[in-house]
């Protein structure tokens, strides 16, 4: 893209009165400065260095990611319902303090 911006000053001689009281400077510098930071960062992302390598999101491809948390999950649920089972069957070993009082 180019701009073809003028910075050169005004005559105020040749304005109306209402153009003189309505200019300031201050403005045009700022949008000129605006306008050029503007041309230098798209100059920039033109002329830039290419990425060599891919970017991905999460583990990048690497390992299973969720599918291997997922698993693990199961298996931890898995095993905690086998104990509640066992524990249900009255297979683990009873108090001792059952018969002493007694």
């Amino acid at each position: 893209m180019a701009f073809n911006l003028r910075n050169t000053t005004v005559d105020k001689r040749r304005l109306s009165k209402a153009d003189k009281e309505a200019y300031r400077p201050r403005t045009r510098m700022a949008q000129m400065k605006k306008t050029s930071q503007l041309r230098g960062n798209m100059a920039w992302e033109n002329n830039k260095p290419i990425r060599t390598q891919s970017r991905r999101e999460g583990t990048g491809g690497f390992t299973g990611g969720l599918a291997i948390q997922q698993e693990r999950m199961r298996r931890i649920g898995a095993d905690l319902e086998r104990s509640r089972q066992l524990k249900a069957e009255g297979t683990y070993m009873p108090s001792l303090t059952q018969g002493m009082f007694s």
